[in-house]
């Protein structure tokens, strides 16, 4: 009667396994992350969308704070172990050195010098920061100490709105 039993109990197993493995993938998964620097958004989620729009189409995101004067920043859809995060009530996109994707012009890590062929002249230039005016809004890339791009972001403010919180 045992030796009968084993062989089932191993067929049970073996038709369970493949179902045990599927419920291992994370649910969120975003896939593949680009930033397109000329329409100003990530995965197609501009800076001034509802949070609920940015969160579908990258739903991979690790922490949420409603849109608020009570939050801080005014609220965001974080994106931590991807170095990025939308803040939503002040309309831009901050992309950190650690960013976990693509961009269709690459950004960081290239000096000051790179982007002149491919963007033109800034509309404001500071010694750590560059402000480029975009069809969208604004693109402000910040610069570490040694001239090389280290964070970029993207608002679909003008420069003369653009309202940061703490990011230089």
């Amino acid at each position: 009667m045992q030796k009968q039993i084993i062989p089932i109990v191993l067929l049970l197993l073996l038709a369970v396994a493949p179902a045990a493995r599927a419920q291992l993938k994370p649910a969120n998964a975003c896939g593949a992350i680009a930033v397109d620097v000329y329409k100003g958004w990530i995965n197609e989620a501009k800076p001034n969308a509802d949070p609920e729009q940015i969160k579908a189409k990258l739903p991979c995101f690790t922490s949420f704070e409603p849109e608020g004067n009570e939050s801080k920043c005014g609220g965001g859809v974080y994106y931590a172990d991807k170095d990025f995060k939308f803040l939503i009530q002040r309309d831009y996109i901050v992309i950190g050195a650690a960013f976990k994707g693509s961009f269709n012009l690459p950004l960081l890590g290239q000096k000051s010098d790179d982007l002149f062929v491919k963007l033109g002249n800034p509309r404001y230039r500071d010694a750590n920061w560059e402000a480029y005016q975009m069809a969208y809004g604004t693109l402000l890339v910040l610069y570490n100490d040694k001239a090389v791009i280290h964070k970029v972001i993207i608002s679909t403010k003008t420069p003369d709105e653009l309202d940061l919180c703490g990011e230089m």
